[in-house]
């Protein structure tokens, strides 16, 4: 099991575990109609913010992966999540122990390269940690802004299919090294 004991840095934010006082910040992020236009496509009680968090937390104890809260530097201010996980999605083609990549920004912190940036230090985070392994993420093929972040990230198209009645990309990537 690797459970990070320090945060990924770049250079704006801080990557780190999520804290039960990221509790409020996440539930605001999540509320928000434009953050989930593309995930799920509505958004989410306090009850399925908590339930996430706790997930988060039970993937890097039983996987030694999971997700990071986002907090820039300068402020200290909650800005999102990424990370990897294992949802044992329903989907087809399964891709059931492949780590699969993901990322959510509050709406105010769109626009300002964040998610690159993040997704980068996740991505060089994860080459070191699955050994050269493939890493995949699904996207709504209407989200052209995460569609254009990991084609940067080296993320390439392999599948379209649907996942809970909505549209989906599937992207892979094979580690650098």
């Amino acid at each position: 099991m690797i459970i990070p004991r320090s945060a990924l840095e770049t250079d704006r934010l801080k990557l780190r575990l999520h804290r039960p006082d990221d509790f409020a910040a996440c539930a605001a992020m999540w509320a928000d109609p434009a953050v989930t236009r593309y995930i799920g496509g509505k958004p989410l009680t306090e009850e399925e913010v908590w339930a996430r968090l706790l997930r988060y937390a039970g993937h890097w104890l039983w996987l030694g992966f999971g997700y990071w809260a986002i907090e820039e530097k300068a402020t200290g201010h909650f800005v999102g999540e990424l990370g990897f996980a294992d949802f044992h999605r329903d989907i087809q083609p399964s891709f059931r122990g492949i780590p699969e990549l993901g990322w959510v920004l509050a709406a105010a912190a769109h626009g300002k390269g964040y998610a690159t940036e993040a997704v980068r230090a996740a991505v060089a985070w994860g080459d070191d940690h699955f050994h050269g392994g493939r890493t995949v993420c699904l996207i709504h093929p209407e989200n052209l802004a995460s569609m254009r972040v990991a084609e940067k990230c080296r993320y390439q198209e392999f599948h379209r299919t649907i996942y809970k009645n909505h549209p989906a990309v599937l992207f892979e990537r094979l580690a650098s090294h």
